[in-house]
């Protein structure tokens, strides 16, 4: 079997990766897959070692004498600020970025140090980043090589920032597949505060609410709550962190969306004293609905492009082995693309329900087709067919 090329980057190793947790060791799959040599290093030998073994890295301490070129700080935020300026200081011919999910508390740190060090540059080879990329589970060992591809990954320069360690910056960012956008660091924070810091918390408030949930209640959850809790399973420990570094911005939402939930209880609580229909519920509830709507509205669509409206086919699925895998084979053998797929599944049922989305043009053909070949579609009548 011939073993293919890596791929041709900009970024020259060594590459030092601080922090083995799942950023930092998907960053080193990624740059490894490209030909890239990367080193690790993390306080924690056990993290450490299970990095080196899936193949992230090497440790730092194993390449006696080896000068990274470019150091990536990976460590939880409340740290990041630190082991940037430690880095800048053990490092003096490197650039110096980190990719903790706040970035004024990170640069301030930084800069004060700068104000104490007497080499002209120190503070220019710092810049500060953060991919836009994640999931629940956290540490090495949920890494992926793939873990950035297609995702923004946002560059935060401060006024010092030399053109060659932006440039660097960017060049590791296109290297792993991310498309680099820039940002100020106040402006990061409070956009990550609304798209990602806040919605952590709202899932989490929402599925506390099931701990003492009885299990009659449970037992009619759909997809629904699933989808709203999600990244409720998220690690506690890390979003202390990100949460508590970033608390002027998430504090300010959530001041607004205190004020909205407010409002709204106001009239349901007239309702449920006066009678249904009552106390200016229906307006209450009309107007929070339609404005969800109008933010729903502005979120991109596939690949970061506008929103697109899809055609939504919904095929009952046996819970059998191969069934997805056939649907899909079935789809592809009519050339209709997956826009998009979402799986429900109902308590005590040995069937799932698929929801694909697929261009408006083809729907009506993948429906005749699917139906030909035996699957169960429903109708938008509510009815099988």
């Amino acid at each position: 079997m011939v073993t293919p090329a890596p791929r041709a980057v900009a970024t020259a190793g060594p590459v030092l990766v601080i922090g083995s947790g799942l950023l930092g060791a998907s960053l080193g799959l990624s740059l490894r897959a490209a030909g890239v040599e990367v080193l690790l290093e993390d306080s924690s030998p056990t993290s450490l070692r299970l990095a080196q073994d899936i193949g992230a890295g090497v440790p730092l301490a194993d390449r006696p004498g080896a000068a990274p070129r470019l150091v990536v700080v990976a460590t939880p935020p409340d740290v990041a600020g630190q082991c940037v300026v430690e880095a800048l200081r053990t490092w003096p011919e490197a650039v110096v970025t980190d990719v903790a999910s706040v970035k004024e508390a990170v640069a301030g740190d930084v800069l004060s140090a700068a104000r104490h060090e007497r080499a002209p540059d120190f503070a220019s080879r710092y810049v500060g980043s953060h991919p836009m990329a994640g999931r629940e589970r956290s540490g090495a060992g949920a890494a992926d090589a793939d873990l950035f591809y297609g995702r923004p990954w946002v560059i935060v320069a401060h006024p010092g920032s030399s053109a060659s360690a932006v440039l660097a910056v960017r060049n590791l960012a296109g290297d792993v597949g991310a498309f680099p956008v820039e940002l100020d660091a106040s402006s990061h924070d409070r956009s990550v505060a609304l798209v990602s810091h806040v919605p952590q918390l709202v899932a989490s408030l929402l599925a506390a609410r099931l701990a003492e949930a009885p299990s009659e209640a449970l037992g009619l959850a759909g997809q629904g709550l699933r989808d709203t809790t999600r990244i409720a399973a998220s690690d506690p420990r890390l979003w202390t962190s990100i949460l508590a570094g970033n608390a002027g911005p998430v504090a300010q939402l959530l001041r607004e969306l205190s004020a909205d939930l407010a409002e709204l209880l106001d009239h349901l609580e007239r309702a449920a004293e006066l009678g249904p229909l009552r106390g200016g519920s229906v307006g209450a509830v009309n107007r929070v609905m339609e404005a969800g709507n109008r933010g729903v509205a502005r979120i991109p669509g596939k690949h970061g492009g506008a929103p697109r409206r899809y055609a939504e086919l919904e095929v009952l699925i046996p819970d059998t082995p191969g069934s997805l895998g056939r649907l899909f084979t079935d789809l592809g053998e009519i050339c209709v693309n997956i826009e998009d797929l979402v799986l429900e599944h109902s308590a005590g049922q040995h069937v799932g329900l698929a929801r694909i989305m697929v261009d408006p043009g083809r729907h009506a053909e993948a429906e005749d087709a699917l139906e030909k070949r035996g699957w169960r579609l429903i109708t938008h009548a509510g009815q099988t067919r």
